[in-house]
């Protein structure tokens, strides 16, 4: 029976309360540990095709007749466009339409950031349209530029009123408190640099318009161009078959896309709008700098009794402003708190959510004062976080936690710094360092799911979601084999098209399978009730004592086997169609994942190199769809999030406002040799409140530990601090003779 709901969606830890219409789900829990087909490792349902390279890319759409736009871009930090002539563009060889500033959206008269769009192109090959660029006859207004975080938020140049939170006393606290630390950090830009770029083929039929885009939210970029272009939603349609990356850039239309669509209503032929990998770094988003003025105080026996923090996040001239100041609020028990966060408005490109925004940061700075303050009190950092383990969200319980348990597993690789301390020398010196995670995960509805079973006795399951490479193709079709009774190799998943399945949630904020698992296994269970209804009626017996196992129809008693293809080919053409909904999540619970990383790194005092040599890795998130998958997500962060530590920063000319790394050997992100031994390992507990499957999302907890724990481990290495990242050799030398210093420097009076 269909109810209608109020229940809270979250994504990126951004939360709202929505209504929706859901279908009563019967379904319990299945029990824990690995069953048939989930909880067992998996090879991805579409690996043949990408090896082979048949799975097809937004790069790869090719439409008969299809132009190549180029977009002209500022080079100023701000600027404004005086006067703009196309017409010397239109005129070129192979050029067949230009639109300029306000003509589609995202194409602005002001250009508040070097590299800001105001007109494109549309011409017969790529090359000839970056020609017709030069051609443009543009007169620039220069505009004062600010460049500077700090100083925009002391000029009142903010995106909105500072963000604050408070509870309990925490100036009484800190003047009360034994010991008190206090830090200022540093975390740099980031770009996400996917290897497919930014880019989407738009293409008129009739009054329909055909979207196919690199993409994370199908439905999302198809209500973005439907409101902005003024049409209807269903005479959009999205398509992303395959995504080369996204890392939460991808979540939006782009002005790629409304510069593709305009140029494509005026020339009657589709047009394709790809950013090349200098435009990537410079106008695709990136995550935002922050700086962070952290304390934290606690009594003699290490209990916290306050934290506190002021935050910039410095978003450039667009994007939204992440929880920075998110871990340093619930990761702990801590009864006075105080935070508050700035937004500053800069002349640089706009923010875009980049793998656990905020909380990537927050936790660098957070956790590495923890250590600090254990180093203060002369207490184990692993015991300073065990005791001052929350077992609330701010008196809001959570819907599960085994924190705790990831502690307990984390013991014995703690327990190996002996080892590691023992293998330094006088050049490298080597330590170990931790850090905990904490990060949203739950997702939520509305996510709608179909399955459609063929007389051959093969399952599809349909629903316009995203697969952006984590594999979650492979998760559904694990999911829907578990709960209708056959093996994986039968049941087949089609994604990524608005107009060829149900609404399903974005692909971002470790979303996916929690929203869309339960709705593909109540799809599932929704077939499988309707084959069976039938199965009692051709063989004479009671539903009740029927059920499908390992793709045969069997009964209780055993008298009854028979082969679910030979059974269904009764059916003839007939299908049976099962269909799914995503239930509410828990009321008046806290939804959140949790992990411990313990990183042993190697510290070059002599060069300032650094080396991360073993992470282990321990996550709760519920329950474990495909430890193979789930295991190569955890890889992929700690790797991604070892770049982010060491290596990649975005630099830019702290004058002019351009961006200097425009391209990979510039940008530098780790490659294999960067790769440490990883060890995964899973709490695999389904959160029993949590929808039919108890299962969080993976995507982003690996990556916001990482830093922390490689600053820990290069403090138990050799004493110094590390305030700033990324890690470089200069930073890590200054750290080391600010080390030097304080060792050499008198006892203070």
């Amino acid at each position: 029976m269909a109810r209608l709901i109020r229940t809270e969606k979250e994504v990126e830890g951004n939360f709202e309360e929505v209504w929706l219409v859901v279908e009563e789900d019967p379904l319990q829990q299945w029990p824990a540990g690995p069953l048939d087909v989930v909880g067992r490792p998996a090879v991805r349902k579409d690996a043949r095709e990408r090896v082979r390279g048949e799975a097809r890319f937004t790069a790869d759409i090719r439409l008969p007749g299809m132009l190549h736009a180029a977009v002209l871009r500022s080079p100023y930090a701000h600027a404004r466009v005086k006067s703009i002539d196309l017409a010397p563009a239109l005129g070129l060889p192979g050029v067949h339409g230009a639109v300029g500033p306000s003509e589609a959206p995202g194409l602005e008269h002001e250009a508040g950031y070097s590299g800001a769009p105001v007109a494109a192109v549309a011409a017969e090959t790529f090359g000839q349209a970056r020609a017709a660029l030069d051609a443009i006859a543009i007169e620039w207004e220069l505009l004062d530029a600010v460049l500077d975080p700090e100083e925009a938020v002391e000029r009142g140049a903010v995106h909105g009123e500072a963000e604050r939170y408070e509870r309990g006393d925490f100036d009484r606290a800190v003047a009360e408190a034994d010991v008190v630390v206090e830090g200022t950090y540093r975390t740099q830009v980031v770009l996400h640099n996917s290897m497919e770029t930014h880019q989407s083929v738009c293409e008129w039929v009739d009054d329909r318009l055909d979207i196919y885009t690199s993409t994370q939210y199908v439905w999302g970029v198809r209500n973005e161009v439907a409101r902005e272009l003024g049409l209807a939603p269903d005479r959009v349609r999205v398509v992303c078959e395959y995504m080369g990356g996204g890392f939460g850039s991808k979540n939006s239309a782009g002005e790629y896309t409304f510069a593709a669509a305009e140029l494509a209503r005026r020339t009657g032929r589709p047009v394709r709008c790809a950013l090349t990998r200098r435009e990537e770094n410079t106008a695709a988003g990136n995550r935002n700098a922050t700086i962070q003025k952290l304390t934290a105080a606690a009594s003699s026996d290490g209990t916290i009794v306050a934290l506190g923090g002021e935050f910039v996040n410095a978003l450039g001239w667009g994007g939204w402003s992440a929880s920075t100041e998110g871990p340093l609020k619930i990761l702990y028990a801590c009864d006075n708190v105080r935070t508050v966060r700035h937004t500053a408005k800069i002349n640089t490109p706009p923010m875009k959510a980049f793998r656990a925004p905020g909380f990537v940061e927050g936790t660098f700075g957070l956790e590495c004062l923890i250590d600090q303050l254990a180093r203060a009190l002369d207490l184990d950092p692993l015991e300073l976080r065990r005791k001052n383990y929350a077992s609330s969200n701010d008196g809001t319980p959570f819907s599960s936690k085994n924190l705790r348990e990831c502690y307990e597993r984390a013991q014995k690789h703690w327990d190996r710094r002996d080892e590691v301390h023992a293998r330094s020398d006088a050049t490298w010196k080597r330590g170990v360092g931790m850090a905990s995670q904490i990060w949203y995960g739950g997702g939520g509805p509305p996510s709608y799911a179909w399955t459609r079973v063929g007389s051959d006795g093969s399952i599809a399951v349909v629903t316009a979601m995203q697969d952006i490479g984590t594999g979650t193709r492979t998760a559904m079709a694990q999911i829907a084999a578990e709960e209708f009774g056959v093996p994986l190799e039968r049941v087949e998943v089609t994604v990524g098209d608005t107009s060829r399945g149900p609404y399903a949630t974005l692909s971002a904020g470790s979303s996916t399978t929690p929203s869309m698992g339960p709705a593909v296994r109540a799809a599932a269970a929704d077939a499988k009730r309707q084959v069976l209804e039938i199965a009692a009626q051709r063989y004479d017996l009671e539903q009740r004592v029927l059920d499908i196992r390992n793709g045969r129809i069997v009964s209780a008693d055993g008298n009854l086997s028979v082969a679910l293809d030979e059974f269904l080919a009764i059916l003839g053409n007939a299908q049976i169609l099962g269909k799914g909904a995503r239930g509410p999540n828990p009321t008046g619970m806290s939804v959140l994942t949790f992990g411990v990383h313990v990183v042993e790194a190697a510290v070059d005092v002599e060069t300032g190199e650094v080396r991360v040599e073993r992470v282990a890795a321990i996550h709760d998130v519920g329950r474990i769809i495909n430890p193979l998958g789930a295991e190569s997500q955890v890889e992929g962060g700690v790797i991604q999030g070892i770049g982010h530590t060491l290596s990649e920063a975005r630099l830019m000319d702290q004058e002019t406002g351009r961006i200097l790394t425009t391209t990979l050997d510039a940008y530098r992100m780790p490659t294999i040799a960067d790769v440490p031994e990883i060890v995964c390992e899973f709490i695999d507990e389904p959160d029993e409140h949590l929808t039919n499957l108890g299962s969080k999302g993976l995507g982003e907890p690996p990556i916001v530990p990482i830093a922390a724990a490689i600053a820990n481990a290069i403090r138990d290495a050799t004493g110094a601090d590390v305030h700033e990242l990324p890690i470089s050799r200069e930073e890590m030398l200054r750290a080391l003779r600010e080390a030097k210093e304080r060792r050499g420097a008198p006892a203070a009076v």
